[in-house]
């Protein structure tokens, strides 16, 4: 049997400094976010290697997890569309960090696009 934390029966509700829900606009945000970031990112591997193999992969899974965060915030259940919508912006941005996704410079992903063709 696990020992209680110390507070664990406590109603953290009243502590003003824990934050234990999503709001309507923080979740929208992520979404508008994520739905951005989804319509912008290209694949870069050509077709029939093995990372176009991954670049398919991770599209599909941020794809599917988006389309679940929304399904669930329909649903009213903001936690779990939230956790679902970071998941896709997490298959989003590992995709433009290992190089199989193309971003851009809108400040939406963990790492940015850098025109090196622009020689001014």
């Amino acid at each position: 049997m696990m020992a209680k934390k110390p507070g664990a029966d406590k109603d953290t509700n009243t502590n003003p400094n824990i934050f234990n829900s999503i709001s309507e606009q923080k979740l929208t945000k992520y979404l508008d976010i994520t739905k951005r970031a989804v319509e912008i990112i290209k694949i870069i591997p050509p077709e029939g290697s093995h990372l176009k193999k991954v670049a398919d992969d991770f599209y599909s899974m941020a794809l599917s997890y988006y389309k679940d965060a929304c399904h669930y915030r329909d649903q009213g259940d903001y936690v779990t569309a939230f956790a679902c919508v970071n998941y896709a912006h997490g298959y989003i941005d590992a995709g433009v960090r290992l190089g199989v996704f193309l971003g851009d410079n809108s400040g939406i992903f963990a790492f940015e696009y850098v025109n090196t063709s622009d020689s001014s």
